[in-house]
């Protein structure tokens, strides 16, 4: 292919995905106990959650910077490549900026700088659709343009076991946050064009992952066979496991596609290792 990829790890993908040959992650740095690690790079998706778990403290993340951009730039004009890269949203941080910084100071090459307007899975629903139209033989103008089109259709739905990291982030005032765990209560919300909002809330898990298919299936109700679905979680499997199942029992065969993923730093930060997630785009 002479087409590169690239991606932030603010883009949280399957990992059949983050292991195609032409796709490159530009990891954030992970900030905890006066330490640096590399996301993805110097601590995995299961050791960040064993430390903020041990820890109870929310991690500080760094964005990628105009130098990690521009070495991986240059990296791919050097080999004749167009490059084609998806960053997070750019109203929730400065890696959209640091990438378009890279280009604008790249005296040669073909290169496209592409805002997701989104996050974690919703973010890494453009870098699943990018993979398919590339591999199907698109150009980088047509894939950026498909790209575009997809953004009103790109959605995650997402839910963290517990109010407490949503307590210490300030996203939720302390009384809700224990009352709300008193309560066994789940919050689910959902993150579109880069803003997030509370959709509703349910009780237990059992009521939390029917409730994340079902919102899926509404939102979706006209175009369910053009739905490229992923399925996210951190470190709470149990719960995972109880949305597989819901999953394939209400969608399998039913939509395009349906993978799974792990919840990143960009997310697990402000809700806690231990959420569960849906997104989608058609």
């Amino acid at each position: 292919m002479d087409i590169k990829l690239i991606c932030d790890s603010l883009c949280d993908i399957p990992e059949e995905i983050q292991k195609k040959e032409y796709l490159e992650v530009i990891p954030l740095t992970l900030i905890m106990d006066g330490k640096e690690y590399k996301d993805g790079v110097d601590i995995t998706k299961e050791e960040f959650y064993d430390v903020v778990l041990k820890s109870g403290e929310i991690p500080k993340t760094s964005q990628a910077t105009y130098m990690q951009f521009k070495e991986a730039f240059e990296a791919g004009v050097k080999e004749g490549k167009d490059i084609l890269c998806l960053t997070g949203a750019s109203s929730a941080t400065g890696t959209f900026q640091s990438a378009m910084l890279a280009k604008g100071d790249m005296e040669e090459g073909n290169i496209h700088v592409f805002d997701t307007e989104n996050l974690s899975l919703g973010a890494g629903q453009f870098v699943i659709r990018a993979c398919d139209m590339l591999e199907e033989g698109l150009s980088v103008e047509e894939t950026v343009e498909k790209l575009d089109s997809l953004r009103d259709s790109v959605s995650i739905l997402f839910a963290p076991a517990s109010f407490d990291f949503l307590k210490k982030s300030g996203r939720v005032p302390l009384t809700t946050a224990i009352i709300g765990n008193m309560l066994n209560i789940k919050p689910i919300f959902k993150m579109e064009r880069g803003k997030i909002s509370l959709v509703t809330k349910v009780r237990g898990i059992k009521k939390l992952v029917s409730k994340l298919v079902e919102l899926t299936i509404e939102n979706n109700s006209e175009s369910l066979s053009d739905l490229t679905v992923t399925m996210g979680h951190g470190c709470n499997l149990d719960d995972f496991e109880k949305l597989k199942k819901e999953v394939d029992d209400k969608l399998k065969d039913k939509v395009k596609k349906i993978m799974i993923t792990k919840g990143g730093v960009c997310i697990c930060s402000h809700t806690g290792p231990d959420i569960i997630a849906i997104s989608y785009s058609k």
